[in-house]
């Protein structure tokens, strides 16, 4: 059904590490439209994976033209766009010609853990965790950058000379999308660098020297809500405000508004993203936990404390593109659910090495009590349970830190809708998980911040009542079942910790 021309509505470009995506809500947080295109990923060496910066330009481009041509929304109704995006992936373009110098380097990558390594033994982890929250891995697009810097012949040079760009996607889209005019990021994607001082809120001039990165080339931080610049207008027909910009967990929990201390939420995507809302604070964490920049709006900022699980809805990925198990993702509940345990067996998802806690880049996968009694409906089994432990590990790891137990979580991304997942995840976690209405949440959190810097919406307390629950997962499992099913996990996770020695 066609809008009529005196809605106004909120456009959210939603990049993901697999697809790109175009949503349009409404002023009651609801979808009136939406538009998705998968792009390639390229694996060039074993634990490399790049992507085309140009097919995630694109498709998201195509998206967004599509979703306003197939739901009848003329660009003029769109008081503003927000933009959220996988994170951490590592992209250094051409400042005069806007074409990118190599592929992106994207997240899940672990060809710097070596670089990583060494930088440990020199003694510059503690360094690095005091001022950015993070951990001295790979996942961070610092060390990245620093690897696209060495390895392209002359880069390093032409960035001191002000004539590259580095940025994560956020800042690659906010170029394209204004005509090379803006070249910014906002505090939550930039807290995930490792060049960033979270608490200082600048980029850190010592932990530049100590990756060799050249200031020119950084882009500049901006509030994650507000304007900062124009589409051109060719690209959808009308000059629209670039409003909002949020890396895709801290977009997803202001989403699910999030927005007190204390409330969590949980993405179930390619990864799995646990956040912890803990207010003005950047609460430093003694197990192995994040700390990080949640988003700063009328120049205040809210922390999180974050686990990082690397493999979620990839590991169902792997189950249909790599051993073609399942033709399609959503067909994994109805063959998991199909029988009542998995057996004894437990996947490791591991294949790209572990985050938290473990944060192990050696880390490799493994498929663990086979025998000839195990199906594949016992292993699609697994692979959603595999999904839900890793889930319990950060969690429980968060609980300590904050020092109190979480009373639910708020959960989303395209694992949330599959309630055999969430109903395993309520009972080992012991509390509630509730899904909302709305589960586009990562896109709706950047439609928020972008709605909040034009008026659209009025305020957080607003958003706050937008939010429903679309159902509860009561926990059911015994208090002894659930510590055997967990004792059983730990005991698989140890076997599959440093198995690719580092050279």
């Amino acid at each position: 059904m066609a809008a009529t021309t005196r809605e106004q509505f909120v456009l959210a470009l939603d990049q993901g590490t697999t697809s790109s995506r175009a949503i349009v809500f409404a002023r009651d947080g609801s979808i009136r439209a939406l538009a998705q295109q998968e792009y390639t990923q390229h694996y060039p060496q074993p634990g490399w994976v790049e992507h085309d910066a140009n097919d995630i330009w694109q498709t998201q481009l195509a998206v967004a033209r599509a979703v306003l041509r197939d739901s009848g929304i003329a660009a003029s109704q769109i008081a503003a766009v927000g933009l959220t995006n996988q994170r951490e992936t590592t992209v250094l373009w051409d400042r005069a010609s806007g074409e990118p110098l190599h592929r992106a380097i994207v997240w899940q990558d672990r060809r710097t853990a070596g670089l990583c390594d060494s930088m440990a033994r020199a003694g510059h982890a503690e360094l690095f965790g005091q001022r950015t929250g993070l951990v001295l891995d790979a996942y961070f697009s610092g060390t990245k950058l620093k690897w696209l810097l060495d390895h392209i012949p002359g880069a390093r040079a032409r960035a001191e000379r002000g004539e590259l760009a580095f940025g994560t996607i956020d800042s690659w889209l906010a170029w394209k999308l204004s005509g090379g005019r803006v070249h910014v990021t906002d505090p939550s994607n930039a807290s995930r660098t490792l060049l960033y001082d979270i608490r200082r809120l600048r980029w850190d001039d010592e932990l530049l020297a100590l990756l060799d990165v050249p200031p020119a080339v950084l882009p500049r931080v901006v509030d994650s809500s507000g304007v900062v610049g124009l589409l051109a207008s060719d690209l959808l027909g009308a000059p629209i405000p670039l409003a909002g910009i949020a890396g895709d967990q801290q977009a997803a929990t202001y989403g699910q508004a999030c927005l007190e201390p204390g409330m969590a939420k949980n993405t179930y995507g390619t990864g799995c993203f646990l956040l912890l809302n803990t207010g003005a604070r950047a609460m430093n964490s003694a197990h192995r936990m994040l700390t990080t920049i949640g988003w700063r709006r009328l120049g205040q900022t809210t922390y999180l404390l974050e686990g990082s699980v690397f493999m979620g809805g990839a590991a169902v990925q792997w189950l249909r593109d790599g051993l073609a198990m399942i033709s399609r993702s959503d067909e994994i509940e109805a063959l998991a659910a199909s029988v009542p345990d998995t057996g004894g067996v437990y996947l490791v998802p591991a294949h790209t090495g572990l985050g938290a806690p473990y944060w192990d880049p050696y880390a490799r996968g493994a498929l663990l009590g086979m025998t000839r009694g195990t199906t594949r409906a016992h292993i699609a089994r697994a692979t959603l349970e595999a999904i839900a432990f890793q889930s319990a590990e950060v969690l429980r790891a968060m609980e300590l830190d904050a020092g109190e137990r979480l009373r639910e979580l708020r959960v989303d991304g395209g694992g949330g809708a599959n309630d055999l997942l969430l109903q395993f995840q309520a009972d080992l976690l012991g509390v509630p998980v509730v899904r909302p209405r709305v589960t586009e949440t990562t896109a709706l959190g950047a439609a928020y911040l972008a709605g909040l810097a034009v008026g659209f919406w009025q305020d957080e307390a607003e958003l706050a009542s937008l939010w429903r629950a679309e159902r509860r997962f009561e926990p059911a499992m015994s208090d002894a079942q659930r510590t055997a099913l967990l004792g059983g996990w730990r005991r698989a996770v140890q076997r599959c910790l440093h198995w690719a020695i580092a050279d």
